[in-house]
């Protein structure tokens, strides 16, 4: 996770259709990663400036940031809105509020207010929360593939027909996404968080009680629905308590948990259907959703657009004076937001080649790893003669590649540090991603392929296939996160429509492909079936590679990425010229303090000199009377 997100928009090598402009990109702060940290109203005037040297000097937590964005509203378009007026009226007086800048809020240093100032346990209980809570809606996706057995003898259904609760879960999850993750702009994320996890609770229960398998299926779909909110939203919260420097290890220690849920749901899912039936795998949800919805009440507001509105709400209200303001109160309209969340994603997918290849290669992989939790049962239980629940265990494997690749994090990152840069910025290139992508694809083959040879026959000893999920979960996980920096880092302003399109088609294939694993495996045997989809992804391990050696050709005739640097080049231009007029404000501002100081000094002179004429006045005149008299006598000698 470690590309700059203004890599796209440096000089490429290409002497076809692209010129540098010979400086550097403007960073654009993401509506996700909002930091206000100011000390006078001059630093608030200048908050971007100081917002783009900070990530200058550091790459990787601006991509980050960008990548964990909900909503692929751009910073143009949330600049475009209709700021709010605030008009006061009375029987003497009718006014609309300017926004004078020594009434706008903003953070001050060691703001209680503030997330950053948050004390560090309370900083961390609240990453623990929210990971806990993603955990559970990601676990409560796999789980359901523990006891499809027992739904097959319930309901006297196919497996194909019983595995469509996973389908119906992860378009849930897409769809949720575009649809319910963007509200957190309008509402904060607190409220979001609680009514979505709310209803995604609500609706285990006809899950737990359904009296028909397709009362399951399409309630499992809106139940994820919600739960996506969790998914999509929770990175922000991250990004909103942690500072720049443990930005990485914030989003390292919070992904352990989301990561490795799906690993975890058939072993807890087995365990819990082998001894107590496939209804109390979802009652023991239930129960554990609950206590989460608990611990989300604990939490405060993160997003910090939310919290300087209600700040300037509350201060409007307290001084009975509509001048306060913030640069977020602006008119948000949700069905403005949600045609842009459902619009864009798509036709970035129509139409740049980048997703073409990434939503393709990522689709498969992920396709590919839920069909694992259809290939693992089936080898460990049918043929392997394990128990549902001992065979979950099977899945620790891909458990521990998965912490071994976050736990080479900092490593990595140094690497992706050490590549080329650009020679006119001076940053890292969204390639040195793809070097890592191309690990991961290695990786996650090798995996596969050995799993496929070694499941079966049976006097292979158990732990061989299991070995071979180590590498298989650390491909993966590699592929996910720089997967997910690399389109990042390519489409910058754009970065969450482009993760987005990837999300919607993943949780597409990944939804649909195990549909076919049962009949699959029966047919081909688990051996040829894994070697075929090995093979799939040895083919497709030269992508990663092509956009590390051409990806700054293919990026420069990118006609999206061309029109963002239109954009962020008006932009730049719009800034210059309101950094000039701030500079001849503040001239001005300087001259008129210096011409009244001036005029002070004069005035105070005056007075000096008035006192003293007066004094020499009063010293001059006689008080006696012989003083007088002698005077007398003197004007007549003369």
């Amino acid at each position: 996770m470690a590309v700059d997100i203004e890599k796209t928009l440096s000089t490429v090598e290409s002497g076809e259709d692209r010129h540098s402009s010979g400086r550097e990109s403007p960073i654009l702060e993401s509506i996700g990663g909002v930091r206000t940290n100011r000390t006078n109203r001059t630093r608030s005037r200048s908050r971007h400036s100081a917002t783009s040297s900070r990530f200058n000097n550091d790459d990787y937590t601006w991509n980050l940031e960008r990548a964990a964005t909900a909503t692929v509203e751009t910073e143009i378009e949330r600049a475009a809105r209709e700021p709010i007026t605030y008009t006061r009226s009375g029987a003497s007086m009718s006014s609309v509020a300017s926004r004078p800048p020594e009434y706008e809020v903003y953070f001050e240093d060691n703001d209680p207010d503030n997330p950053l100032n948050w004390s560090l346990l309370y900083r961390a209980w609240t990453i623990g929360v929210v990971s806990f809570a993603t955990w559970l809606a990601v676990l409560y996706s796999t789980s359901y593939t523990a006891f499809i057995p027992g739904l097959m003898e319930e309901f006297d259904a196919s497996e194909t027909v019983a595995t469509l609760g996973v389908t119906t879960y992860l378009l849930g999850l897409a769809v949720g996404s575009l649809v319910l993750a963007p509200l957190s702009e309008v509402y904060g994320r607190q409220p979001v968080y609680i009514v979505c996890m709310t209803v995604w609770t609500i609706l285990i229960i006809p899950c737990a009680i359904g009296p028909s398998l397709t009362t399951l299926i399409v309630v499992r779909f809106f139940g994820a629905l919600f739960g996506a909110v969790m998914i999509s939203n929770t990175p922000g919260t991250v990004v909103d308590i942690s500072n720049p420097e443990y930005l990485s290890l914030g989003i390292s220690i919070y992904s352990i948990a989301p990561l490795n849920g799906p690993v975890l749901g058939p072993l807890i899912g087995g365990f819990i259907f082998q001894y107590k039936g496939w209804r109390w795998t979802n009652w023991v949800s239930l129960i554990i959703a609950g206590a989460t919805i608990f611990a989300i009440l604990s939490l405060r507001e993160t997003y910090p657009p939310a919290i300087l509105k209600k700040k300037a709400a509350r201060l409007r209200k307290e001084k009975d004076d509509p001048r306060y303001w913030c640069q977020y109160d602006q008119k948000i309209s949700t069905l403005s937001l949600l045609k842009i969340n459902m619009s864009r994603p798509f036709v970035l997918a129509a139409t740049e080649p980048i997703l073409w290849f990434m939503n393709f290669w990522i689709s498969l992989i992920y396709g590919i790893l839920y069909l694992c939790f259809v290939a693992y049962p089936i080898v460990f239980t049918q043929y392997r003669g394990w128990g549902y629940g001992l065979s979950g265990l099977s899945f620790l494997g891909i458990g521990c590649g998965i912490l071994i690749a976050i736990s080479f994090e900092p490593v990595i990152r140094r690497f992706i540090c050490s590549q080329p840069r650009d020679p006119v910025t001076g940053k890292v290139l969204p390639e040195a991603a793809a070097l890592i992508m191309g690990l991961g694809a290695i990786l996650t083959s090798i995996g596969q392929l050995g799993f496929s040879w070694t499941c079966l026959p049976t006097h292979i000893h158990w732990i061989a296939p299991i070995i071979f999920g180590i590498p298989f979960g650390a491909g993966n996980t590699l592929c996910f996160i720089y997967g997910n920096n690399y389109l990042a880092g390519s489409y910058s302003i754009y970065a969450a429509s482009a993760l987005a399109s990837n999300a919607v088609f993943r949780s597409i294939v990944g939804g649909t492909l195990p549909l076919a694993g049962p009949k699959m495996y029966e047919t081909l045997s688990p051996q040829w079936a894994g070697t075929l989809l090995g093979l799939l992804e040895v083919i497709c391990i030269p992508i990663p590679f092509v956009f590390w050696r051409y990806g700054g050709k293919i990026r420069a005739k990118s006609r999206v990425i061309q029109q963002l640097q239109n954009e962020l080049d008006e932009m730049e231009r719009k800034r210059a010229r309101n950094d000039e007029r701030r500079a001849r404000r503040a001239r001005r501002e300087a001259e008129n303090a210096e011409r009244r100081a001036s005029d002070d000094d004069l005035s105070t002179d005056d007075e000096t000199d008035s006192e003293d004429g007066a004094s020499e006045r009063r010293e001059s005149v006689p008080h006696s009377v012989e003083e007088k008299k002698e005077a007398t006598a003197t004007v007549k000698n003369e």
